[in-house]
């Protein structure tokens, strides 16, 4: 998914740039990744991941987001996204970065 097809181009240059991009093995295994806008901060060795939850049911992410923002810092707040029914980030204790959402059926067209 594009920045241009989430609705969410902040830098027309980077309108065709990866918002969200996901490969998946036979096996079941996934790994997401995605261009980071200009308009963001970034430096080497800073967030240089997160970890993404993701599921198919509001009231288990909820449950999962209510556990993990204890003691974090919200970076996004959990709610209704462009792309997802629910969608939130924060950073825990430990300095690690959690995406967590509600996943949909994505659809080009």
């Amino acid at each position: 998914m594009t920045y241009a097809d989430a609705h969410n181009v902040q830098n027309p240059d980077e309108a065709d740039q990866i918002m969200w991009g996901q490969v998946t093995s036979a096996e079941g295994f996934q790994i997401m990744a995605y261009d980071v806008p200009s308009a963001r901060p970034w430096s080497q060795g800073e967030s240089p991941f997160f970890v993404s939850v993701r599921g198919s049911d509001a009231d288990e992410i909820t449950g999962y987001w209510k556990k993990l923002s204890e003691g974090s810092t919200v970076l996004v707040d959990l709610a209704p996204a462009g792309w997802a029914p629910l969608y939130g980030m924060l950073t825990d204790p430990f300095g690690v970065t959690w995406v967590l959402d509600v996943a949909v059926e994505y659809d080009a067209a």
